[in-house]
């Protein structure tokens, strides 16, 4: 893809300072490539003395109006919001020593203006009064619900508490915010320590010729120079990208058992530990809970989601039910093909990847090794350009080198509609398990918002930035996907299109913000949908060395294997979306039953296949104890419930139909794309498919008939 010139970002405006510090710069695009952990506390210290004379102002002037209440607190909230995302996510995909430490060093005083604020009593006496008076009625709707979530915000803020209790309320909050960011560190550190330098070719049987070229690129990195995929030395880690291979493929049982070990009980022990810190944040967050006047801190977290304790928990048991006896004729007949294989072996938590992986190739055909060298990044890259074209009217153009980046496998491209610049997006695409976190994440650098504006522009652009882990190239070839990895990269697309096609002017609801957390993976996992749909498909797969298309037995085997044990992989996410809410809602810490008891206990329903005594998958589960998933996860299979009905609606048009793919695209476009967190997510969904949401078309793709179990 070509870089067009006018593409380009405009050039960085500088605020006072800048020229020694990259932080302070005021421009949307931060400087990435200089920003370093000397750089930190100078910056935020400096931007939160600004934004306290900002508080003071704003207290003794508010006024129950748009332009002197909600206007000074967009502007105040930004500069903070921009340099704080900075730091953060440099601390997600290029941590160090440094880094860490001045993060940990400023956080406390960033948190404590943030609860400043969230309880101030002149701020929101003045939004009561603008709720309440006469002017409420000419707001608009946008503006109605950023009132509506400020006053929510205020109240779980602590703003009605008074002395000891908010003193003691403030205190939980800057220590919570240390410990999610220890937990956070804890599991980095524990996937980056475990090691495993493999010099016996027996050991390595089985993995595929990607796994090897990139254990044997991993074991020069780490020193090993005369290292080769063919004669090794291999050097195996807990980061996914070389983890699952060895689950999938390794035929050595005891290097599969080993692995898979390490990978259930990493932070559980030593220094590194998490299970102390679990106990902690939720036993702060129960106390949290009980100041705030709620009976759980699950409601706390419902009380700004579309659903409630009741509502999530009757999803998850209509899914649990669909799901389980599903789940178990799975598991059956993975035991059963393992057994007619001659594995005379209890089937164990380290053979189920492995011989699941078998059993999928024997019933389809079919493998990852098999689907890579077809789905090179720069192919499905441009499938992906293609096909949101033709879905939404808009055309994603590379930019790359008009911005600063943070690595040099970083790209950067432009977002165009109507010929004009709409939004821009930062994809940083590879594993690098030294410095980046793992998994795959969306999250902005700067929202879209009228008041934002630069000088001479009506509008301030969104920008993103889309994170994945996938294999790096190794040698001369390009990045070669697995078909989970271009899945991942359909979904994360999906949010950054929600954050950029945004047509919302109001920044504090604008693209992502402001939308209800249940709601905010329905772009995501509907652009999953895409992934399997024929014309999409063969854009993009074509061999990256001879150009031959995916062949037609392959691409139906594809479509055969979609839901291949679609009982168990759901089943997963219920019990892992049900141990949040029982964790949250219902458990008590520091009594005689342990979070892992909680988890087994759970499982008994949830699981069809008994966890490990030693299971302590818990002390890495990022989503809920490090991120913002605090019972919040059962919003995957929420947010999955709406994209597949939203789907549904180009099924019933027609996908093999541009004429009416591209109308109901852009009436997607238009409502799920465009509102932001301007209008309710319930209401938006029925703008766009006429109807409340309907869980049969999930259970129809996933191939599920509920049952009793």
């Amino acid at each position: 893809m070509k870089a067009v010139a006018d593409t380009a970002a405009p050039a960085p405006v500088a605020d006072e300072g800048s020229v020694t510090n990259p932080i302070l710069q005021a421009e949307a695009f931060p400087l990435f490539d200089v920003v370093d952990a000397s750089h930190v506390r100078p910056a935020i210290q400096q931007i939160l003395q600004e934004t306290n004379k900002q508080i003071d102002e704003l207290e003794a002037s508010a006024r129950p109006s748009w332009e002197a209440l909600v206007e000074p607190l967009e502007r105040l909230g930004d500069r903070l919001e921009r340099a704080w995302g900075t730091v953060n996510h440099l601390k997600a995909v290029k941590d160090n020593k440094e880094l860490r430490e001045a993060v940990e060093e400023v956080q406390p005083e960033v948190v404590a203006v943030s609860l400043r604020l969230s309880q101030s009593k002149p701020v929101y006496e003045a939004f009561q009064s603008l709720k309440e008076g006469s002017s409420w009625s000419k707001l608009t709707e946008a503006q109605q619900r950023i009132v509506d979530k400020n006053l929510r915000e205020f109240t779980l803020g602590g703003v009605a508490l008074e002395g000891a209790e908010r003193e003691r309320f403030n205190e939980i909050k800057k220590e919570l915010s240390k410990l999610s960011t220890k937990f956070s560190n804890n599991v980095l550190d524990a996937t980056k320590a475990f090691k495993k330098l493999i010099t016996e070719k027996a050991l390595v049987d089985g993995l595929p010729e990607s796994a090897l070229g990139l254990a044997a690129q991993q074991a020069k990195a780490a020193g090993h120079e005369t290292a080769t995929s063919e004669a090794g030395p291999w050097l195996i880690t807990l980061d996914f990208p070389s983890y699952f291979p060895v689950m999938s493929h390794a035929k050595d049982r005891s290097l599969r058992e080993e692995v898979y070990r390490a990978s259930l009980t990493k932070a559980s022990s030593g220094e590194l530990d998490n299970g102390p810190i679990i106990n902690k944040i939720l036993s702060l967050r129960q106390e949290t809970a009980k100041l705030l006047g709620f009976q759980n801190y699950g409601q706390v977290s419902m009380a700004s989601k579309m659903a409630d304790l009741d509502k999530a928990d009757a999803l998850l048991e209509e899914l649990r039910a669909a799901s389980f006896k599903p789940a178990q004729e799975e598991l059956e007949e993975v035991r059963s093909f393992a057994a007619s294989k001659g594995f005379t072996e209890e089937l164990k938590h380290w053979d189920m990847t492995f011989w699941a992986e078998r059993l999928r190739e024997a019933k389809y055909d079919i493998t990852d090794e098999e689907l890579r060298p077809f789905f090179a990044l720069p192919s499905v890259l441009e499938g992906l350009f293609k096909l949101v074209e033709n879905l939404f009217g808009i055309q994603v153009e590379a930019a790359d080198g008009q911005v600063p980046v943070w690595n040099k496998d970083v790209r950067y491209f432009c977002i165009k509609q109507d010929g004009k610049p709409h939004a821009y997006c930062y994809f940083d695409p590879y594993s690098r398990p030294a410095e980046k976190r793992g998994g795959a994440w969306m999250d902005e650098v700067v929202g879209r918002s009228k008041l934002m504006a630069l000088p001479g522009e009506d509008i301030r652009l969104p920008v993103a930035h889309m994170v994945c882990n996938q294999t790096p190239p190794v040698g001369d070839k390009p990045s070669l996907m697995t078909f989970r990895e271009v899945e991942t990269l359909f979904h994360e697309f999906g949010h950054a299109l929600q954050h950029m096609l945004t047509t919302q002017s109001e920044g504090m609801v604008a693209g992502i913000r402001g939308i209800e957390w249940d709601a905010v993976e329905l772009p995501s996992q509907f652009m999953e949908n895409w992934v399997y749909n024929r014309a999409v498909l063969y854009s993009f797969a074509k061999h990256f060395e001879t150009g031959e298309p995916l062949p037609e037995e392959i691409y139906q085997k594809l479509l055969a294997a979609r839901t291949y044990r679609s009982g168990s992989m759901t089943l997963r996410q219920v019990h892992f979306a049900s141990v949040d809410i029982e964790l949250h809602a219902r458990y008590q810490p520091g009594g005689k039953e342990s979070v892992f008891d909680v988890d087994r206990r759970i499982a008994q329903k949830t699981a069809v296949l008994p966890p490990l005594p030693e299971d302590r998958f818990l002390c890495s589960f990022s989503h809920i104890f490090a991120g913002g998933y605090s019972c919040g996860y059962y919003s995957y299979k929420w947010a999955e419930v709406l994209s597949a009905d939203a789907f549904s609606a180009f099924e019933e048009a027609g996908v093999d139909d541009l004429s009416a793919v591209q109308k109901v695209g852009r009436r997607f476009r238009d409502t799920v794309l465009a509102f932001g967190g301007g209008r309710f997510p319930g209401e938006v969904f029925k703008d766009f498919r006429g109807r409340e949401p309907s869980t049969e078309p999930l259970l129809r793709h996933s191939s599920l008939i509920p049952v009793a179990a």
